[in-house]
This record gives structure tokens, C-alpha cells and sequence, in this order.
């Protein structure tokens, strides 16, 4: 700026770009402020980029630290595919929308923990399965639930990308490499990976590396995560809602399959309009509700009933659904979960038409514990929903690939 004789006067212009982080004694005077009811940014000296623009009264009031991230760009820089993983990823896709649209006989069969907490277990387990992949690939098409992110009902654990320490220190950064070294020590087993996308910026991280996605009950019904859904470049499943209802499930494939336009952030970490083609590969999943199961087979008639009313004959969610044996439809009883997936490989057996697939949660062993640090917990052992054990996991699919066998016969 200059005055009427030319001269320049003194200014403090607004710094633009990404501010030094606080300090720790800085971090502590704002924490124990907020512990005394105070607003931060007025009750310490701690210098803060609001003051700049002359709002530190009016925004942030709530909001403790913004810690940056690393860019996506930056993260698959340092964490890139292999030729090979692309290869498994974009191959895998293409079986997936196969079984999807009834071009491929195979069951599709989504197996894996209910969540990731331990990276070493998870590619254990990945390397068991992965034999298993192989031997029954003929009848089955393994794909493995690889979930870092957890909806919570109230309050809780939210997965690995949250909270890798499982201690409440909530080191993102941490978890999404984390998160992604796992994704690709999957695909080095040879296996294609199925994840559940709950926050909307997340797949920039990772999605890559995503062969099948899903978009949770708690979400069928959001207009952000039908958005999402439109531009993941992989197939994604719409489960039912909270409360059973399966239509939520099919307006929001109907949803994702049109254009959209909103807002995101790009590879760079630029906030961004962005502007989708639609995903015609979305279908619904039942997981059944509070109020029973819905995998039964007048619910599966009803379901395509309903989804057939809605979405063109061509599409992928007309041809069939995806059966989740867990949550509402076992009451997350592992034991049940088992008999659910029993019942569903009888019916496969003797023909019935609509189910191209089914999910399971599996570990190395049965059952759940409660959610601690790794040195805390039973190895390979669940700290959120329930899981099937290995041995009896290993019984499940064998019979469902026999089931398939036997569906052609007839």
C-alpha cells in the first residue's frame, strides 16, 4: 500500500499457504482454557490466524487443533501401486461387475475382519485366505474386507484411519499410511480388497486400491455419500437403512448412478468442485435391522421387487443383491452369523435366483474382545463386531463353493 507521496507504508499482510503448527506450551495454554469454559482465542496470548483476519470472536470457537495432512498425492507418492497391485485391482473390478450383472456365475463372496486394528493379523489372515482364493476359485470370487473406517452409534472406537493406537491419540496421519500399507499387502497376497468409505475425503487416500465398496447403513440415505458414490471407480453396495427400509437403499443406487457436482478436495488437497459421471454399478446389500433379518427368501423376492420397480433392467442392481450374514441379520452373533450363511448356500444349491452375493466377518479367532492397545489384546481377535474363526470360516466357504458346484447342475 502507498500514500499520496509515493511512499510505502509499513503493513503486515495476510500470510496465505499453511501456518507453523502451535507449540506444546501454546497447545497446553489453549487446552486449559478450554478446560475452564474460556474461548481460546481470546483467553490466551497464543497467536492464531483468525486474529489476521479479524474473526477470532466468531469461528473456531469449538474446534481445538487443525493439524495438516500429508496431500494424497503425496501419500501415494510414497505408497504407490505396483504394476502387479494395479493389474489385481483393475482386473478384480471387472470380475466383481461380472458376477454383478450375472455374466459370471461365480458367488461373490466379501470376507474379512469386521475391522482392521492390528495390520499384522490383517495380512495374516489375508495370506490365509489367499490359498483359499485360489483352490476355490472356480465357484467363489474371494474378495477381502479390508474396513478402516467404523460408524458409531454413539460414541466409540472409529478405526484404524481414526485411531491406529487404539488410545484415544487419534493420529490420523499415522493411520491412513497405516491404513494403506495394509491395502497393499493385501493385494500382494493376490487378493482384491473391500472397504466401507465413511468420510468423504478418505478415498483420495486410498481408493486406488479398492476393488469393491460399500456405503454403510448409516449413510444410504445421505446426499454426500450418494455424491461419494458416483464417482468411486469401483462397484459400491448400498445397505439397507438403520430401520430395515430397502427403498433408502434403492433411491440411493438410483442416486449414484446419475452426474453430480460438488464439493471435494483433489490429489493436491485443494478444495475443488467435482464432477462426477455416476456409478452404474451400485446395488443394494441387506443386513437386515433392530426390527429382524430381511436374508430370508421372501425377503430377497421382496427386495428385488422393489428394486426392480426403480432401477432399469440393465443395471447391476436388478440383476441381484449382496447378503450381508452379519449385523441385523445375525443380531452380531457369530454362531448365528455361521447358520446364516448355511441357510444361504442351501438355497444357492436349489437355484434360487436374486443373490449374487454374500458378506461375512471373519478373523483368525471367533468372537470379539474389547477395544485396548495391541499389547493388550488376543491376537487376531476382533475389537469391534463379532467374528467367525478361521476354521469354521475355512468350513463356510467350502461349502458355499459346493453350493455353487451343485447350482449348476441344475
Amino acid at each position: 500500500m502507498q500514500q499520496q507521496d509515493g511512499s510505502a507504508t509499513a503493513t503486515h499482510p495476510l500470510q496465505v499457504g499453511p501456518q507453523p503448527l502451535n507449540t506444546p506450551e501454546e497447545l497446553r495454554a489453549i487446552r486449559q482454557a478450554m478446560g475452564e469454559g474460556k474461548n481460546p482465542l481470546i483467553a490466551t496470548d497464543v497467536p492464531r490466524w483468525e486474529d489476521q483476519v479479524g474473526v477470532s470472536r466468531i469461528i473456531n470457537r469449538r474446534v481445538l487443533e487443525l493439524e495438516p495432512l500429508p496431500t494424497p498425492a503425496q501419500v501415494l507418492a510414497e505408497l504407490p501401486l505396483t504394476d502387479k497391485a494395479q493389474e489385481i485391482v483393475a482386473y478384480s473390478r471387472d470380475e466383481i461387475r461380472a458376477c454383478l450383472y450375472g455374466q459370471d456365475d461365480r458367488l461373490l463372496v466379501i470376507v474379512g475382519p469386521c475391522s482392521v486394528h492390528d495390520p499384522q493379523a490383517a495380512l495374516d489372515y489375508a495370506h490365509r485366505l489367499a490359498a483359499l482364493k485360489d483352490e476355490l476359485g472356480e465357484q467363489l470370487l474371494i474378495v477381502m474386507r479390508v474396513y478402516f473406517e467404523k460408524p458409531r452409534t454413539t460414541v466409540g472406537w472409529k478405526g484404524l484411519i481414526n485411531d491406529p493406537d487404539i488410545d484415544g491419540s487419534h493420529n490420523i496421519k499415522k493411520g491412513l499410511l497405516l491404513a494403506r500399507k495394509t491395502l497393499l499387502g493385501v493385494l500382494d497376497e493376490g487378493l482384491a480388497a473391500a472397504t466401507e468409505f465413511l468420510e468423504p475425503t478418505s478415498p483420495q487416500f486410498i481408493s486406488d486400491a479398492v476393488s469393491w465398496g460399500a456405503i454403510g447403513a448409516r449413510n444410504t440415505e445421505s446426499q454426500i455419500h450418494r455424491q461419494l458414490a458416483s464417482g468411486l471407480s469401483m462397484p459400491v453396495g448400498f445397505k439397507n437403512a438403520t430401520d430395515g427400509s430397502v427403498k433408502a437403499a434403492v433411491n440411493g443406487c438410483f442416486a449414484a448412478a446419475q452426474q453430480h457436482t460438488f464439493f471435494g478436495i483433489d490429489h493436491l488437497g485443494r478444495a475443488c468442485a467435482v464432477e462426477t459421471l455416476g456409478n452404474p454399478d451400485c446395488h443394494v446389500v441387506l443386513r437386515g435391522s433392530a426390527y429382524g433379518p430381511n436374508y430370508d427368501a421372501e425377503s430377497v423376492a421382496k427386495a428385488m421387487g422393489d428394486v426392480r420397480a426403480e432401477m432399469p433392467a440393465e443395471s447391476a442392481a436388478s440383476h441381484g443383491l449382496i447378503i450381508d450374514c452379519s449385523h441385523g441379520n445375525s443380531g452380531k452373533d457369530e454362531h448365528r452369523q455361521a447358520e446364516v450363511v448355511r441357510n444361504i448356500a442351501g438355497r444357492i444349491a436349489a437355484g434360487e435366483q436374486g443373490i449374487t452375493g454374500i458378506m461375512m466377518e471373519s478373523f483368525i479367532e471367533g468372537g470379539n474382545q474389547k477395544a485396548a492397545p495391541l499389547d493388550q489384546l488376543v491376537y487376531g481377535k476382533s475389537i469391534t463386531d463379532k467374528c467367525i474363526s478361521w476354521p469354521d470360516t475355512e468350513a463356510l466357504l467350502r461349502e458355499l463353493a459346493e453350493a455353487v458346484a451343485t447350482r449348476r447342475w441344475h
